[in-house]
């Protein structure tokens, strides 16, 4: 008898430590569950605030036009008006016009950057006037603000681009010693008040002349 209830006694102590072990295992389990889950609280991404971008302003695109006002790039976008404004001639060089308007500005003819003004000799100049205009014929190139021709050599004489030939009016000979016959830009525009000519205008310096064409 005493042996069958020490038996007995001995199931109940394994079943109960069994018990035991199993919730201590079941609670180890669930403290280890939770301290990940606060580990990856900590550890999770937390979201930002949005930034404030604040605008840059945009460079501003460079503007045409020399120091003075005159050259550097600038492109008139058309030729002059008809009766443009007549030069004044200079006090101690009587015989020798200067169309220095403004300080600066060059004494040959000249465009302003600011508001395409032609300056230059007074309108049906009888130093241009041709006895048989378009000797040679009309330019059949294209001419105007949208076509750039590079000077390929010559003089004020006889100048070429694109396999035509110009020569310059003798009373602007005066006013093109600073051109790059071999390397400047010119564009040629309609001279609307001395029948026969051109004016070929400098991209560099800003200042034009009235030009003959001598064919291809």
């Amino acid at each position: 008898m005493y042996n069958l209830n020490s038996f007995l006694e001995g199931l109940r102590m394994k079943g109960l430590l069994r018990v035991l072990g199993l919730f201590g295992i079941l609670l180890l389990a669930c403290s280890v569950a939770l301290a990940q889950e606060h580990g990856n609280q900590q550890h999770a991404p937390q979201p930002r605030a949005p930034q404030q971008h604040t605008p840059q302003p945009h460079a501003q695109a460079p503007q045409h036009g020399g120091e003075h006002g005159v050259g550097n790039g600038h492109i008139p976008s058309h030729g002059p008006l008809p009766n443009h404004p007549v030069g004044r001639p200079a006090p101690s060089q009587p015989d020798h016009r200067t169309f220095r308007d403004q300080e600066g500005h060059p004494e040959a003819p000249h465009v302003h950057a600011e508001n395409d003004r032609w300056v230059g000799p007074p309108a049906h100049d009888q130093r241009y006037h041709l006895d048989h205009p378009w000797e040679h014929g009309h330019f059949a190139g294209p001419i105007g603000a949208h076509h750039v021709w590079r000077l390929s050599g010559g003089d004020p004489h006889r100048f070429g681009f694109g396999g035509y030939f110009f020569e310059v009016a003798e009373p602007d000979i005066a006013y093109c010693g600073d051109w790059l016959w071999n390397s400047d830009d010119i564009i040629l525009y309609d001279d609307p008040d001395d029948p026969g000519y051109y004016l070929a205008y400098n991209v560099r310096l800003g200042t034009y002349v009235h030009v003959l064409f001598l064919g291809a």
